[in-house]
């Protein structure tokens, strides 16, 4: 019994793990950080498990796409055993003495990789059958094609290593130069593995038995007779296959960057991740051989480094908002041009023009004083979107397709605009004589198809590397990102219908063929929004009080039309218009716009992510007119989170971590305190206009009790998507349904 626990002891796989956990810390991170992801324990608010667990490929998750997983994911491991084996393998003179060394130890080197593979697959088969809803065929074939694209790339591999990995018969038959050191040409102050080091078995970790090509034990065998150069020569040639797989891998990932464009080389954002994993295992396997002790040292001076060079233009592309012209004069973003912009006679302009509006809104209507309905949808990523989508289209055909003929504004953030900016279209279309069915599934088909793998693709292939390839539009150059792969994937899973500019929906609105649509980006430099609108808004740039008493209150919006006029504001992309409405930060980039100091934007959420408040400043401002003209504001309400969320007891967070981050817990619920904030501002309305002129219909998702909350992200499964249409049909969507069919007096 002994004998057998020391011999398991001394095996080279048992050996390697301990030398992994003993020296190759940082590099077994790599696997943990993966692990995470998958298990939905980090990055799980950017959707990342749906990344590894349901890959897309050409808007697909097939066998296709697990089987392009499956290839990159065994480049990963390759990557990790040229790695380690470039680390280590001198420790284990052994090696050089048996046929294929490189290929003996990568089977020896199993215990890691074969176990976080087996934690990988379990996942895929739970996520595919219960997300999903894959049947155990379709589940069988993915699992199949992943490890098939596994097979080929180690087969690719082994067939290299096979005519350029030389063992120790070959260098006895023939009298070979050593290949060329390259890693101490590239690091000539490492201390050098010599054939003394070798002689000497300092570094030696002892091994005892084996695993051979065929899986079997076979003893260790005495390395003494060999000539100590030839087994030095062994280990010195594979240092040029390291850094041939790392250029090779890095060269890759730039070319298909390049070719982003090419829906072809969008490959399954995974894979990337596990292309880039590989190089960060190489480069952090180099720079350890090179520098070995100061490896953390270098580590860091080189993050300082990058961050000192991102500093300077050459080396930081910026996102900028396409179709607007960055190359003259700047806007100023100072107190005194805001102020400028919210001049008396700017807002009583845009007043005017706004209520010409409101008359062609009006005459539009069947009665004297018909009922006007302001459409607020909340942000939430695809989850929003769908849901909105879902809502519009129920909702209108229950109104006998009369809901964008009573709707005079729509507003709101992130996701939810997506939808209703989608839909709305689809009525401009239709009013315009195109032949469309409003409430076809193919439209819920379209908003939900995922854009989270070509974001994360362009994120991985492109971005880390710095954005160097251009595009034009509008007359105006960019780079491409990750903001030009979104708009990209959009259009293209909406088929082109929104690749219009803001001054293609001017007439349209000013003639009341489709509702306004205020979109209102947040400003990151001091917090106030941009109200992105293709007319004039002055008035929505602060509240009534401050254009009669100038100077009483703050101006806490931007009109963007006015602010960037010079800038062809009017040009900007209606979809990047969206982007920076919906800029979840990191997911997409901030957009920087070309003012000084330069206005950078974000996510519409942080300030108004259910579009409440400006609708409820828009009816102040105009509330003499409404009330003169209509008989009463519907507001209805489309939120993808329910208001009413659990108590969650601060007690759960016991010791001292826990006391010290009770107090920043209220930072988590910036939604909830919107939440307050927006009740506030409909109560002010409903005084404002009286109990007779204002009702609030809220249609709210809300899951089932056996499935989760969908994530907020751009990609949901099979079972979210299912039950964010389900959710119409909860019994308080149907009784709200009702309600706004008895205060718009029609049938039900």
């Amino acid at each position: 019994m002994r004998k057998w626990v020391t011999n398991f002891y001394y095996s080279f796989p048992i050996q390697l793990l301990l030398l992994h956990l003993r020296s190759n810390l940082i590099l077994i991170g790599i696997w943990i950080i993966l692990a995470l992801l998958i298990s939905d324990n980090l990055a799980s608010l950017f959707g990342a498990k749906y990344l590894f667990l349901s890959p897309e490929y050409l808007g697909e998750v097939n066998g296709w796409s697990f089987f392009i997983l499956g290839f990159w994911f065994a480049g990963f491991l390759m990557a990790w055993n040229l790695t380690t084996y470039l680390l280590d393998a001198y420790r284990f003179p052994f090696l050089a003495t048996l046929e294929k060394p490189f290929t003996k130890f990568s089977i020896n080197n199993f215990i890691i990789p074969l176990s976080f593979f087996v934690f990988y697959l379990g996942h895929i088969v739970y996520f595919q059958g219960y997300f999903e809803l894959k049947s155990f065929q379709e589940i069988l074939l993915n699992l199949l094609s992943f490890i098939g694209g596994g097979v080929l790339l180690i087969s690719v591999m082994s067939a290299y290593f096979q005519f350029t990995n030389k063992d120790i018969h070959n260098f006895v038959q023939k009298s070979n130069k050593p290949p060329p050191d390259l890693m101490r040409q590239l690091a000539p102050g490492r201390p050098r593995v010599n054939i003394e080091t070798i002689r000497s078995g300092k570094t030696t970790w002892r091994v005892d038995t084996y695993l051979t090509t065929s899986l079997r034990p076979r003893i260790v065998r005495s390395i003494s007779h060999y000539d100590k150069s030839l087994i030095y020569k062994i280990f010195k040639q594979n240092h040029l296959n390291v850094l041939v797989v790392q250029l090779a891998s890095f060269l890759f990932l730039v070319l298909i960057g390049l070719l982003m464009d090419n829906p072809y080389m969008r490959f399954p954002a995974a894979s990337n991740i596990f292309i880039l994993g590989g190089m960060i295992v190489s480069i952090v396997g180099a720079i350890t051989y090179w520098f070995g002790r100061w490896r953390l040292t270098v580590i860091l001076l080189m993050l300082v480094g990058i961050n000192y060079l991102s500093k300077f233009d050459l080396f930081n592309h910026e996102n900028r908002a396409y179709g607007m012209n960055y190359e003259t004069s700047l806007a100023k973003y100072d107190f005194e041009n805001l102020a400028n912009l919210s001049f008396p006679d700017y807002v009583e302009e845009d007043k005017l023009n706004t209520e010409e509006i409101l008359h062609n809104w009006h005459e539009k209507q069947q009665e004297e004083k018909p009922k006007m309905i302001f459409l607020c949808v909340s942000g939430g990523g695809m989850k929003a979107a769908t849901w909105a989508t879902q809502v519009i289209q129920q909702v209108d055909k229950r109104l006998e397709g009369e809901l964008f003929n009573h709707t005079f504004l729509v507003s709101g953030a992130s996701g939810g605009m997506m939808g209703a900016a989608y839909m709305r279209e689809l009525f401009y279309q239709k009013a315009n004589g195109k032949h469309i069915d409003l409430y076809s599934p193919e439209y819920i088909d379209d908003i939900s198809t995922d854009l989270l793998n070509s974001i994360t693709f362009a994120i991985v292939a492109n971005d880390l590397f710095m954005p160097w390839v251009s595009f034009e539009s509008g007359g105006y150059t960019y780079y491409k990102d990750r903001g030009y792969i979104f708009e990209k994937q959009f259009n293209e899973n909406t088929h082109q219908a929104l690749d219009k500019t803001l001054l293609d929906y001017r007439l349209p609105e000013k003639e009341a063929i489709i509702p306004m649509m205020f979109l209102t980006p947040s400003i990151v430099n001091d917090g106030r929004r941009l109200l992105i609108s293709p007319h004039g808004v002055s008035y929505m740039s602060q509240t009534p009080i401050g254009t009669a008493k100038m100077n009483t209150v703050l101006t806490d919006a931007i009109d963007f039309t006015r602010m960037f006029k010079d800038q062809d504001a009017l040009n900007l992309r209606f979809t990047t218009a969206l982007r920076m409405n919906a800029t979840y930060p990191y997911v997409l980039p901030n957009v920087h716009l070309p003012s000084v100091p330069e206005v950078e934007v974000l996510d519409a959420g942080f300030r108004d992510n259910q579009g409440i408040m400006s609708a409820t400043r828009f009816i102040h401002v105009f509330k003499d007119w409404i009330l003169e003209n209509t008989s009463g504001i519907i507001l209805i309400q489309i939120s993808s989170k329910d208001k009413f969320d659990d108590m969650t007891p601060l007690e759960s967070q016991e010791g001292l971590v826990g006391s010290i981050l009770n107090p920043l817990g209220i930072v988590s619920k910036i939604l909830s305190l919107q939440d307050f904030e927006h009740d506030t501002n409909l109560g002010f309305i409903f005084d404002l206009l009286g109990p007779d002129n204002f009702d609030v219909v809220r249609f709210t998702y809300r899951p089932t009790e056996q499935n989760e909350e969908a994530s907020m992200t751009y990609h949901l499964t099979t079972r979210e998507k299912q039950d964010i249409l389900d959710a119409f049909l909860l019994p308080e969507n149907q009784r709200n349904l009702e309600h706004l069919m008895t205060v718009l007096h029609l049938p039900q």
